[in-house]
C-alpha cells in the first residue's frame, strides 16, 4: 500500500480534520482517506478528450454570408444609445 505524506497543513485545517476524525471514531489518516474517496466518487468524470470535443464545435455556426456582409448586418442592427447621458463618451 502506498504512503502519502502531506506537509505544511494549516493549523485550522488540521484541527478541523482532527475534530472530524474524532466525531467519526477514525484516525486522522482514515478520515483523510475517507474524504478523498468520497470526493473522487462524487467528482464529475470527464466525458472524453476536451480538445477533440472543442474541435468538434468548429463550424457549428454556419452562415452563407461573407465576412463583410456579416459585419454590415451587425452594424445595421446597432443603434446609438444616449442612456448614459454623454454625447461624446465611449458608450455612444
Amino acid at each position: 500500500m502506498a504512503t502519502l505524506q502531506v506537509r505544511d497543513i494549516d493549523d485550522r485545517l488540521y484541527n478541523y480534520l482532527k475534530a472530524s476524525a474524532r466525531l467519526q471514531n477514525r484516525s486522522i489518516s482514515q478520515e483523510v482517506i475517507t474524504i478523498i474517496q468520497n470526493y473522487l466518487n462524487c467528482a464529475p468524470k470527464p466525458s472524453g478528450n476536451a480538445t477533440l470535443e472543442f474541435i468538434a464545435l468548429t463550424g457549428a455556426w454556419k452562415d452563407d454570408k461573407n465576412a463583410e456582409e456579416i459585419v454590415d448586418d451587425i452594424r445595421s442592427c446597432r443603434s446609438n444609445s444616449k442612456r448614459f447621458g454623454a454625447d461624446d463618451g465611449i458608450f455612444d
